[in-house]
Protein backbone atom coordinates (compact mmCIF):
# COMPACT_ATOMS: atom_id res chain seq x y z
CA UNK A 1 0.00 0.00 0.00
CA UNK A 2 1.09 3.60 -0.99
CA UNK A 3 1.65 5.75 2.15
CA UNK A 4 1.11 9.66 0.87
CA UNK A 5 3.10 12.42 2.47
CA UNK A 6 0.72 15.31 4.22
CA UNK A 7 2.87 17.57 1.88
CA UNK A 8 1.96 15.63 -1.49
CA UNK A 9 0.18 17.99 -4.09
CA UNK A 10 0.79 18.69 -7.72
CA UNK A 11 -0.67 21.37 -9.69
CA UNK A 12 -1.14 21.49 -13.06
CA UNK A 13 -3.54 24.09 -14.85
CA UNK A 14 -3.68 25.79 -11.64
CA UNK A 15 -5.26 23.17 -9.42
CA UNK A 16 -3.47 21.38 -6.19
CA UNK A 17 -4.15 17.87 -6.06
CA UNK A 18 -4.06 16.25 -2.61
CA UNK A 19 -3.94 12.73 -1.46
CA UNK A 20 -7.58 11.97 -1.33
CA UNK A 21 -8.06 13.22 -4.67
CA UNK A 22 -5.51 10.92 -6.52
CA UNK A 23 -6.97 8.07 -4.16
CA UNK A 24 -10.31 9.15 -6.01
CA UNK A 25 -9.16 9.06 -9.22
CA UNK A 26 -6.38 5.65 -8.78
CA UNK A 27 -6.96 2.40 -7.46
CA UNK A 28 -5.04 -0.96 -7.77
CA UNK A 29 -6.73 -3.96 -7.42
CA UNK A 30 -5.07 -7.88 -8.25
CA UNK A 31 -8.70 -8.23 -10.11
CA UNK A 32 -7.77 -5.54 -12.49
CA UNK A 33 -4.71 -5.35 -15.47
CA UNK A 34 -2.95 -7.65 -13.11
CA UNK A 35 -2.50 -5.82 -9.72
CA UNK A 36 -0.88 -2.82 -11.59
CA UNK A 37 -2.60 0.86 -10.91
CA UNK A 38 -5.13 2.48 -13.01
CA UNK A 39 -7.89 4.99 -13.34
CA UNK A 40 -11.03 4.38 -11.09
CA UNK A 41 -13.01 3.08 -13.30
CA UNK A 42 -11.23 1.78 -16.45
CA UNK A 43 -8.83 -0.31 -17.31
CA UNK A 44 -6.38 2.22 -18.51
CA UNK A 45 -3.23 2.03 -16.49
CA UNK A 46 -1.23 4.87 -14.69
CA UNK A 47 1.66 3.70 -17.13
CA UNK A 48 0.03 4.30 -19.95
CA UNK A 49 -0.83 7.92 -19.19
CA UNK A 50 2.79 8.34 -18.24
CA UNK A 51 3.87 7.27 -21.72
CA UNK A 52 1.62 9.42 -23.46
CA UNK A 53 2.76 12.47 -21.48
CA UNK A 54 6.61 11.52 -21.78
CA UNK A 55 5.43 11.45 -25.77
CA UNK A 56 4.42 14.78 -25.77
CA UNK A 57 1.38 14.17 -25.80
CA UNK A 58 -0.96 17.43 -23.98
CA UNK A 59 -3.53 16.30 -21.76
CA UNK A 60 -6.65 17.24 -24.14
CA UNK A 61 -4.42 14.55 -27.10
CA UNK A 62 -4.37 11.86 -24.61
CA UNK A 63 -8.50 12.62 -24.06
CA UNK A 64 -8.95 12.53 -27.64
CA UNK A 65 -7.49 8.91 -27.38
CA UNK A 66 -8.84 7.72 -24.46
CA UNK A 67 -12.63 9.57 -23.88
CA UNK A 68 -13.21 8.21 -21.14
CA UNK A 69 -10.42 10.17 -18.99
CA UNK A 70 -11.13 13.69 -17.41
CA UNK A 71 -8.36 16.34 -17.12
CA UNK A 72 -8.25 15.08 -12.83
CA UNK A 73 -7.29 11.64 -13.67
CA UNK A 74 -4.13 12.39 -15.72
CA UNK A 75 -3.36 14.73 -13.32
CA UNK A 76 -3.99 12.17 -10.39
CA UNK A 77 -1.94 9.58 -12.76
CA UNK A 78 1.17 12.35 -12.39
CA UNK A 79 0.85 12.39 -9.21
CA UNK A 80 0.62 8.88 -8.10
CA UNK A 81 3.81 8.64 -10.16
CA UNK A 82 5.93 11.35 -8.33
CA UNK A 83 4.64 9.61 -5.03
CA UNK A 84 6.29 6.42 -5.92
CA UNK A 85 9.42 8.22 -6.53
CA UNK A 86 9.42 9.93 -3.23
CA UNK A 87 8.93 6.06 -1.65
CA UNK A 88 12.01 4.80 -3.48
CA UNK A 89 9.00 2.51 -5.22
CA UNK A 90 10.80 2.15 -8.72
CA UNK A 91 13.71 0.97 -10.64
CA UNK A 92 16.77 2.55 -11.72
CA UNK A 93 20.07 2.14 -12.50
CA UNK A 94 22.70 3.26 -9.36
CA UNK A 95 25.52 5.01 -10.16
Amino acid sequence: MLIFHNYLSLTIEGKKMIQEEIENHVITDSRLCGGRPCIRGTRIEIAVILDALSEGLSMDEIIDHYPVLKKEDIQAAAAYAAELTRENIWKATVL
